[in-house]
């Protein structure tokens, strides 16, 4: 059943500000990654990744769920569906995969902001790469949902054609999915394979 108009509007205009937010914040991220990767100024450097843990959670940690939680909805309540169109199975699974790794990376600020918080440490050990490499994945992540939300390319899944199959009474097979739809489903997994290495990797970009 569709939203009334009032709730699926609301709906609809918490998605694309929560959605816009995290690309916005996560751009603001990977500026203070820079900074702290070139700055010369020792309490500069410091002092971002000390701040990177409670800004994440206040503006990174909220905005993902947001997004998350309303696009889940906003997909529910509108006969686009949760798994009738292949953007719409697509950009799901890049905001949940993407919020999943967000969640887990926290850990990853605490740990920085522990060692910058040192002043025993040196400068050298401080800096450090990771959060440079992963507002860049997250931000090509974000990048390539929003081009799915945006052009809603490849049509609908074999799921909604065997639904409109069943309704109109024909046994036939369904179609073969767009050779579009392997090419960003490779495109998303390689980049969330990508990922799953630096977690996995004790050492790698300083993780």
């Amino acid at each position: 059943m569709a939203f009334a108009p009032a709730i699926r509007r609301l709906t609809f205009a918490t998605h694309v500000t929560s959605s816009a937010g995290w690309v916005g914040a996560v751009l603001v991220f990977l500026a203070l990654a820079s900074i702290g990767l070139i700055s010369e100024d020792e309490r500069t450097v410091r002092g971002v990744y000390l701040v990177m843990t409670p800004a994440a959670w206040l503006v990174l940690v909220p905005l993902a769920h947001a997004s998350l939680v309303s696009g889940i909805a906003l997909s529910l309540g509108t006969p686009w569906g949760l798994f009738r169109h292949y953007w719409v199975v697509l950009k799901l699974a890049i905001t949940l995969f993407s919020t999943v790794i967000l969640l887990i990376y926290m850990g990853t600020f605490r740990q920085m902001a522990g060692v910058a918080a040192d002043p025993v440490v040196q400068l050298a050990l401080v800096r450090n790469l990771s959060p440079v490499v992963h507002a860049v994945l997250a931000l090509i992540m974000l990048l390539i949902a929003t081009w799915l939300a945006v052009y809603k390319p490849f049509g609908v899944t074999p799921y909604a054609r065997r639904i409109n199959l069943q309704g109109s009474g024909d046994s036939s097979a369904a179609a073969v999915p767009p050779s579009g739809v392997y090419v960003i489903g490779f495109a998303v997994l390689v980049a969330m394979l990508a990922v799953v290495l630096l977690h996995l990797s004790g050492t790698s970009f300083g993780h």
